[in-house]
Order: structure tokens, then C-alpha cells, then sequence
């Protein structure tokens, strides 16, 4: 019997679970209700999985694409991002870069607070950035590679 490769066996279970009426929340509800900007990831979304008891987010988009955010930052996501999701933090991201002079792999993004103003992106080093710039997903623009 041939094997499923996970991405293909991911998307299927996600399906499935759709099909089975467990209505996923989109994810910027789900980033909302975790105390975490709701535009993290841009507008071109196509599907996520979490799984709760492993705390375990992976975003799949159509393509690697980057975008601009208002604060002047640019991130660039990979095709597939897998990262934990807890409370106020991404940690472990993989398949997410910011521009700082060159690409650098952001490793963890963090509000520290339900209060807070400011979203802590770590690529490196740590740096704030105003939460406003995050309220809302954006148009990504396509690009050749992550």
C-alpha cells in the first residue's frame, strides 16, 4: 500500500473534519483567542490543523509569499508553517522569515500581556513591534522561493 505523504494525510484529516460538521474557527479567531494578533499570517490562508493536546499550529498557504506590514516590517512565510501554540506566544516557528537587514528565521512571536501594545518578534534578537500593525491579515504577494 502505497504511503500518504503528512502533508497530503494533514489536509485530508482537516477535510475530514470539516465534512464531519466540527467547523474549524478561521485562524485569526483562533490567534484572537490565544491573546495573539489576528494578522499574523496574511489573507491567503488555505487551511490550518491544531492540535490542541500537543499545542501543535501548522498554516498551509498557496505559496511562499511575503507581506508589508504598516509598521514597515516585512515577513516572509514558507508554503507550510508549523509552530506551538500557547497562550500570548508562537514558539519553535519553522517556515517564517523576517528582513533585518538580510532573511532571518524568526523563532518565536510574543505578547506578553492581554494589554500590551507591543507583538515581540525573535529572529535572532528580540524586537517589539506596535500590535496594531497585526490587527488585521494582509494581502501577500507571491514569491519564487522562502
Amino acid at each position: 500500500m502505497p504511503t500518504i505523504s503528512n502533508t497530503v494525510e494533514e489536509k485530508a484529516r482537516w477535510v475530514f473534519n470539516k465534512l464531519k460538521g466540527k467547523p474549524l474557527k478561521s485562524l485569526p479567531d483562533l490567534l484572537r483567542e490565544y491573546n495573539l494578533p489576528p494578522g499574523l499570517f496574511p489573507q491567503n490562508v488555505t487551511c490550518y490543523e491544531f492540535d490542541e493536546s500537543k499545542a501543535k499550529l501548522i498554516v498551509y498557504l498557496t505559496s511562499a509569499c511575503e507581506v508589508s506590514f504598516k509598521d514597515s516590517s516585512v515577513i516572509r512565510y514558507a508554503p507550510r508553517v508549523k509552530t506551538i501554540l500557547t497562550r500570548g506566544k508562537l514558539t519553535g516557528i519553522e517556515g517564517m522569515k523576517t528582513k533585518v537587514l538580510v532573511w532571518v528565521k524568526v523563532t518565536s512571536v510574543t505578547v506578553e500581556s492581554y494589554k500590551s501594545d507591543k507583538v515581540w518578534f525573535t529572529a535572532g534578537v528580540k524586537k517589539s513591534r506596535p500590535k496594531s500593525a497585526y490587527d488585521v491579515p494582509q494581502a501577500a504577494i507571491r514569491v519564487e522561493e522562502f
